[in-house]
């Protein structure tokens, strides 16, 4: 692990399951960022936390972190509600921010944040670690630069009814503390729209990054066994049709993928659960030479690779690759669509959303 000479110091709020499993070695792995500190009210896993990884710094309190003239940039890795005030909160210290996803739970408060972000001219970037996930990028940077933008677009989510099985195989046993802080109401009371939230964003994340900016939506719900089903019809801006599958969870393995044909060629991928940290399978047609092509992704460590990112437009003014408030914000509003559609039964266009999930 080689790492660069200047790196960005990065402190972590929160050191719940997700810091433990992804972020805090994101930090420790990349080449241009350093965990500088780590902060958690719940003082018993701040130590043990402290202790594993050796930030420079540990901290109970919020405003003391802030307040070091040395942390540069911060993440934020709490239960969603958290997001938007702790966000706004750091940029108002003059830190950059990188947000777990969701950006936040209602369309009204991301808006804000996202005013806030642009004015203070720092970096606020949104965890979709599937932009950095080799075989998405490479499909991303093909439709830009050879195939041009997709008329029809597939894409799904299929969380696996055997996902925590697996994940636990590979995930470190999490370190919990009767002293988290949680938010007022518990997230997963509502299953509908928590797996609407926690994975419906994944997959709208994609399809916009693929597709480009989504006009309306038309989506059909059902609940069959305990499992969550959505049928969405999908209008992109350009013209794309597209048609999004979530299901969670689905009887039989994870699946997450997508397929889109246009005049240049199509694209077929298939993405790994990313803790397995294997670059998706990608086949890729072009239709000037009538060749079939496959990348292979070597380094498929999204967390980390995010963070990189983050790294390289705060430290050298790079343009940004991981997703921007503005991402963060339409991936919201397009959530609420497809709450809105299956309510109302009609197709719903983006501009007329506001409000929460």
């Amino acid at each position: 692990m080689n790492k660069e000479d200047r790196l960005l110091r990065i402190g972590v709020i929160g050191a719940g399951p997700i810091s433990q499993f992804a972020h805090f070695e994101a930090c420790r792995r990349a080449r241009n960022t350093e965990l500088y500190a780590i902060c958690d009210v719940a003082e018993d896993l701040l130590a043990r936390m402290s202790a594993i990884h050796q930030p420079r710094a540990s901290y109970a309190d919020l405003d003391q972190m802030l307040a070091d003239p040395l942390l540069e940039a911060v993440i934020i890795a709490t239960s969603d509600a958290f997001h938007v005030p702790l966000a706004s909160k750091v940029l108002a210290t003059g830190k950059h921010v990188f947000v777990e996803k969701p950006l936040g739970l209602d369309v009204e408060e991301c808006e804000d944040l996202g005013t806030l972000a642009s004015e203070s001219g720092l970096v606020l970037q949104v965890g979709f670690n599937r932009r950095f996930d080799p075989a998405l990028a490479f499909a991303a940077r093909l439709i830009q630069e050879d195939m041009g933008p997709p008329v029809v677009l597939n894409a799904w989510y299929c969380d696996s009814v055997f996902r925590y099985t697996m994940t636990d195989n590979l995930q470190a046993i999490p370190v919990l503390s009767a002293n988290a802080r949680k938010p007022a109401e518990d997230p997963k009371s509502d299953k509908r729209h928590y797996f609407l939230l926690t994975h419906g964003s994944h997959l709208f994340d994609s399809a916009r990054f693929l597709g480009g900016p989504i006009a309306a939506v038309q989506a059909r719900f059902q609940e069959s066994a305990g499992s969550f089903q959505w049928s969405i019809a999908t209008d992109f801006v350009n013209g794309c049709f597209g048609n999004l599958t979530l299901i969670v969870p689905a009887r039989g393995d994870f699946e997450e993928g997508f397929q889109l044909f246009g005049d240049g060629g199509s694209i077929q991928g298939k993405l790994h659960l990313p803790w397995y940290r294997k670059a998706g399978a990608l086949e890729c047609f072009s239709a000037k030479d009538g060749v079939y092509r496959r990348p292979l992704g070597a380094d498929a460590d999204t967390y980390k690779l995010q963070l990189e990112g983050f790294a390289d437009t705060v430290l050298n003014s790079l343009p940004q690759h991981g997703a921007t408030a503005s991402d963060g914000i339409e991936n919201i509003r397009a959530l609420a669509a497809v709450a809105r559609s299956v309510e109302t039964g009609r197709q719903i266009r983006l501009a007329e959303i506001s409000g929460r999930v």
